[in-house]
């Protein structure tokens, strides 16, 4: 199979077939990283409006685009339907301050395809004929308050009587230095209509800082051809079909918006806009040269009669560059079927692999070259972006040692321009299942000494590296290793084992940070969940003192039980790390135990009269209150479990008689946290925060319609607390906490997101996940209701495999033909040139499913590749497509 041919020449650096790929951002404007003003408003730093006229220090941005690997040169599509103020050459939004729900990127676009060498792809841009409502959508948004929807492009009637444009964009490479281009533009509305395509063609800047003067350049050397000369690249030619005039002008700021640069040049990055635009000839190099260009092409496009612009860019000299070009796409094509035709083979249901290979698609685009470091942003460049000393010691100025320039996985392009720390270990499931090697060096990167802090602190985003996620990167090494394992039949243990030391050293930071009394309870503070609680947890409390948190205390149980069996797996051939194995598994014992006794045997998080895990609130006046918050944070204990065959624990005879030790020694934690000494089926034994009796408990309000289970998965919050609200009084106020199914009611954390009820993949599939691993130890021997109430008993794999069908039809049609996920919108859902086009939501509202927050977060939303139906028919619904995978 030719692209896994490709892969593997890529990933053993024979050939470079992944130097260029898709890693140009959607939005560089109103990022952290651009930001040089004293106070820290990077939205308003740079704007949308600024951003065609303002040359960007750390990255570039573009629509459907491509770059090298270093982005040091920069593809993409502009255009123009004679209508707008502007060119369309980046995608539009709203800023934090903006939106009544926060930022939110205002179009509609679709990544169809993508290999993971990038030799073919296919994205989808919905260009309205008409005027793009820019203005109305400001203004509408900002009149809306936090308890009414937002206000979507859908809503403005743009796409009325169909009056817009389908510009497809196609990328095949004939080398790993020879790209072809095609563009598709199809006329959907009822009459013949204008658009002048904009192909453009730019490096970044890298010259206009003071550090290094050297100017690459794009000049023009035949008709319709742009040659390119970079003295990192070396030298390219961008080959245009039909002779199209070519436009030139530089990559620079335009001072005459933005104060005075010494030395400019004569034009500006702006040039080419105020030219199609406004007809400034003046804004064009007159040279025909430059560090931007675009090929301009005058289109009339008939309904129903597409057309197609071509293009290649090639290192390769091609006398005739056009002459093998749709045979090379039409292989390319094929190559991409057969690809996913061998990972899809027992995926039978047309949707379904529609809905996958759309997924991996969004995955593989959202992978984008990431430029920050951390001390030259701080201190400022010689020339251009000067630096405070207020700003020397703001955001990040504790993260000096940061340097990173890299292709990263994003959640995705728009809403997050950045890596968040605990989304991509999610995204590395879905991605080992494509390309396992990519997924490895993702997880390692965040260990690398240039990204993990010398304290043993992970990076978190760019907002506040310092902030802290759940600490998910060993999970996912864990499964990547036996994913990767299971699949190539060879066991990277150099990966494991150079993952495993740096691991140690954050589990460290973990418990000399998060763990201040001592007592084996966890504070952890943001944790990803913003607005779950009472009170903000990343701020003070508004009461004093701290809280000692059920999910923060689960999640160091879950990373020691990681680590423990990352230790077991490298003892097998190098017998010092059983004694690691032994040191994590009896860190995890003592975790269990504060949160089954409390720290001091008095008093902890479980509540037996609910059935159910809390926060604690400490104050400082000594007394504990128990927060009865019903959310999913009295759900993660659920995640740390493990269960160990007996054949292993036979080879580790040093672990097997210190846990022997152990658990004859201290009963207390026998009895009460741990199932090690009673093998279940098939002599295997289980280590974990819940035995039978708690599980059974916790499962019932989980499976409980009237509380956690929604049709389509699990709620983020008890419905319960839609007519009971928790209600926390202080002298002072009152704080409460209520079941919201959509977006967030409060600002609290910004208010950009809810965990108060919506539904959010990453949670659900480690709930699926954890249910599969009890099921491995208890078999048919434990049954529970399901749901609740029904009388009908399943064992925990068919409810594992229940809640991953509930998940996947939120993006699956339901048998009326309809997503859940496109809610209400009939043109997405009805209409064929939009039905079958996927959006990834963030989240999705626990009554009825539809798509909420970053309309594009394929990342961790992209677990659903893992729950699609991969050989077994679903053990709930006869016949069905889908079912969980099984523990790899």
């Amino acid at each position: 199979m030719q692209e896994q041919l490709r892969l593997e020449e890529a990933n053993t650096q024979k050939t470079a077939w992944k130097q260029f790929g898709p890693y140009l951002t959607e939005r560089q404007w109103g990022t952290v990283r651009e930001d040089y003003s004293s106070d820290g408003n990077a939205w308003d730093y740079i704007t949308h409006d600024m951003a065609r006229s303002y040359a960007y220090r750390w990255g570039e941005e573009g629509i459907a685009g491509i770059s090298d690997d270093q982005q040091l040169l920069c593809f993409s599509v502009g255009m123009w339907n004679g209508q707008d103020h502007i060119i369309k050459e980046r995608l539009f939004g709203l800023t934090n301050g903006q939106g009544n729900r926060g930022e939110d990127v205002k179009e509609l676009y679709y990544y169809l395809d993508s290999t993971p060498t990038h030799s073919y792809m296919k994205m989808l841009y919905k260009y309205p004929q008409g005027e793009f409502p820019y203005e109305e959508l400001v203004v509408e948004n900002a009149s809306r308050t936090r308890q009414e929807p937002e206000f979507e492009l859908l809503d403005t009637g743009i796409f009325n009587d169909s009056r817009y444009f389908d510009v497809v964009v196609e990328y095949a490479k004939a080398g790993p230095h020879d790209l072809l281009i095609q563009i598709t533009v199809h006329n959907r509305g009822p009459r013949t209509a204008r658009l002048h395509l904009l192909p453009q063609l730019w490096f970044r800047n890298t010259w206009g800082w003071g550090h290094n003067d050297y100017r690459p350049q794009l000049h023009k050397t035949g008709p319709g051809t742009v040659g390119i000369e970079h003295e990192a690249l070396g030298n390219y030619q961008l080959y245009c079909d039909q002779q199209p005039r070519l436009l030139f002008c530089e990559n620079d700021t335009n001072p005459k918006l933005y104060g005075h640069l010494p030395n400019g040049p004569a034009t500006y990055k702006d040039g080419i806009n105020d030219y199609v635009v406004g007809g400034n000839t003046t804004a064009l190099g007159a040279n025909q040269q430059g560090t931007k260009a675009a090929a301009h092409y005058k289109l009339r496009v008939a309904p129903n009669v597409p057309r197609v612009v071509r293009l290649r860019l090639s290192a390769v000299p091609h006398e005739a560059p056009f002459a093998d070009f749709e045979d090379l796409f039409a292989t390319r094509r094929l190559e991409a079927d057969e690809f996913y035709d061998c990972l899809q083979e027992n995926l039978t249901d047309p949707d379904a692999r529609n809905v996958q290979r759309q997924a991996f698609a969004g995955m593989l685009w959202s992978k984008q070259f990431y430029y920050y470091d951390v001390a030259r942003w701080l201190d400022g460049d010689p020339v251009g972006n000067m630096a405070s000393p207020r700003r020397r010691a703001g955001r990040n100025s504790n993260w000096r040692h940061l340097h990173n320039a890299d292709i990263i996985s994003m959640p995705d392009k728009w809403e997050y321009p950045w890596y968040a720390a605990w989304d991509l270990a999610f995204h590395c499931l879905p991605l080992a299942m494509l390309d396992s090697e990519f997924a490895k060096q993702q997880l390692r990167l965040f260990t690398r000494d240039w990204y993990m802090h010398p304290n043993g602190q992970l990076p978190a985003y760019e907002w506040n590296l310092s902030d802290v996620n759940p600490p998910v990167h060993a999970w996912a090494t864990w499964r990547v290793y036996q994913m990767d394992k299971k699949r190539t039949g060879t066991a990277d243990r150099v990966f494991l084992e150079a993952m495993f030391h740096k691991l140690a050293l954050n589990f460290a930071w973990w418990v000399n940070r998060k763990d201040k009394s001592e007592r084996n309870i966890f504070e952890g503070g943001f944790l990803g969940l913003d607005n779950i609680g009472v009170f903000d947890r990343s701020a003070p409390l508004p009461t004093g003192g701290f809280i000692e948190q059920s999910d923060g205390t689960s999640w160091m149980a879950m990373f020691a039980l990681n680590m423990m069996r990352m230790a077991m797996e490298l003892a097998q051939t190098n017998p010092v790390y059983q004694e690691m194995a032994s040191k994590f598994f009896e860190h995890f014992l003592y975790i269990a135990d504060a949160m089954t006794r409390g720290g001091d045997g008095q008093f902890n998080l479980w509540d037996e009269e609910d059935g159910f895990y809390y926060d604690v609130l400490h104050t400082p006046d000594g007394v504990r209150t128990k927060l009865k918050v019903r959310s999913i944070v009295g759900l993660i204990p659920l995640f740390a479990v493990e269960v160990v065959e007996q054949d292993v624990l036979d080879g580790l005879p040093e672990f097997t008689n210190r846990a022997t030790w152990l658990l004859a020694n201290r009963p207390y934690l026998a009895q009460l946290v741990a199932r090690w000494e009673e093998p279940g089926r098939n002599t295997r034994h289980m280590v974990g925060l819940l035995r039978r009796q708690r599980l059974t408990r916790i499962l019932t309000r989980m499976l409980d319609e009237t509380e956690f289970l929604a049709e389509h998965g699990v709620r983020g919050m008890s419905r319960y607390h839609l007519e009971h609200p928790y209600v926390f009084s202080t002298e002072e106020d009152d704080f409460s906490v209520g079941y919201v199914p959509g977006e967030a009611e409060s600002s609290m954390f910004g208010g950009n997101s809810n965990w108060r009820g919506p539904i959010w993949f990453p949670i659900n599939y480690l709930i699926i996940e954890s249910l599969q691993k009890f099921h491995f130890y208890y078999g048919d021997s434990l049954l529970v209701e399901y749901p609740t109430g029904s009388g009908n008993q399943l064992n925990l794999r068919q409810v594992a495999d229940a809640l991953a069908q509930r998940l996947a039809g939120l993006l699956l049609k339901d048998p009326d033909g309809r997503r859940p996920a496109f809610g209400n919108y009939e043109l997405l859902q009805t209409d064929p040139h939009f039905q079958d086009n996927l959006l990834f939501h963030e989240y999705f509202n626990g009554d009825n499913g539809h798509g909420l927050g970053a309309n594009h977060q394929t990342g961790w939303t992209g677990l659903v590749v893992r729950l699609l139906h991969q050989g077994e028919a679903s053990t709930v619904v006869p016949g069905g497509q889908i079912a969980a995978q099984a523990q790899e």
